[in-house]
């Protein structure tokens, strides 16, 4: 598969990566043998870079990415975590999670550069490697002072020395990580949610900045938590349930798509990669069979003609 390189850090992604956060069991139970299954499959279809983070089940997902890339020639493979949240043992009334195969460690928001270490350190042993590649401060929308100030620095020491290779901020917020691309040293964000089919407020400003900073953008979110995967009565927007006004809108966007022959996931998989700042888009998967539908935004040809009537919709 294709790669580009995140930046000047020399990290190169796999233009599709696998989101491991639904391995955490996002909203419904996966089971240890269905999360082996999807990275297997992903693995078999060209898939190099792999994302979780301390939340994602407050470390069930990495336990789990770890468990299924053990063995795995790991000059072939991109490990992505993210640290701003330090996992412990929870206190006397556990915290509600949308992870249903939640740990039951509490997590803590902790964006000083003690934190990042210890966050690093844990994600490491969980994940039973002695590097990550690349290492996103993860949601750091109330603690962005401290993020700018402590924690993006203590990452990008780490970088010098070579403990990681690239350093990033993961949001889904565009006006935080403006200011983070403008403020700190990274050679990626991860943008969740705001380059899709449905909300492109990222086009503006943030992706053109990324552009001429050389910084690389990880397109996340590309599905909008779900509606753009099946946009069905109940489905999901931002992680939570879609208005009448946008189930509208992304069924006529799916409509466009029907008529040219390509399935709603495929062109919001392939969308964010037309702008010449992404470097990959990074998709949630909780089997094999979701891992196959979604990898076809990267491996076939999309008609132009779609893009062209989704423009008209999009005015």
């Amino acid at each position: 598969m294709e790669q580009r390189e995140l930046g000047s850090s020399g990290v190169r992604v796999t233009r599709f990566a696998l989101g491991c956060a639904p391995l955490g069991g996002l909203y419904e139970p996966v089971g240890e043998a269905n999360a082996r299954a999807t990275v297997d499959e992903a693995w078999r279809l060209g898939v190099r870079t792999f994302d979780t983070a301390p939340h994602y089940g407050a470390g069930v997902s990495e336990l789990r990415l770890g468990a299924a890339l053990r063995g795995r020639p790991r000059e072939e493979l991109v490990l992505s975590t993210k640290v701003g949240r330090v996992l412990e043992e929870p206190g006397t009334e556990p915290a509600a999670s949308m992870f249903a195969e939640d740990s039951g460690l509490e997590r803590r928001f902790d964006f000083s550069a003690d934190g990042v270490r210890r966050s690093l350190e844990d994600s490491l042993t969980r994940l039973g490697l002695d590097r990550a590649d690349v290492v996103h401060v993860h949601d750091p929308d109330d603690h962005l002072d401290e993020a700018i100030a402590s924690a993006l620095p203590a990452l990008a020491a780490l970088r010098d020395e070579g403990v990681i290779g690239a350093v990033g901020a993961g949001m889904n917020a565009v006006a935080p990580l403006l200011r983070i691309v403008r403020e700190a040293d990274v050679d990626c964000i991860l943008l969740a949610g705001r380059h899709t089919l449905l909300d492109q407020t990222a086009a503006a400003e943030l992706l053109p900045l990324c552009l001429e900073r050389g910084v690389s953008v990880i397109a996340a979110g590309v599905l909008n938590s779900g509606v753009l995967a099946d946009p069905r009565d109940g489905a999901t927007f931002d992680y939570e349930p879609a208005s009448a006004a946008v189930l509208e809108r992304a069924r006529h966007i799916g409509s466009v798509c029907e008529r040219h022959g390509v399935a709603l996931p495929v062109a919001a998989t392939a969308f964010p990669l037309r702008h010449p700042a992404v470097a990959c888009v990074l998709v949630g998967a909780r089997s094999a069979a979701e891992v196959q539908a979604d990898i076809g935004g990267v491996t076939r040809a999309i008609p132009e003609a779609l893009w062209a009537d989704l423009e008209v919709v999009a005015a």
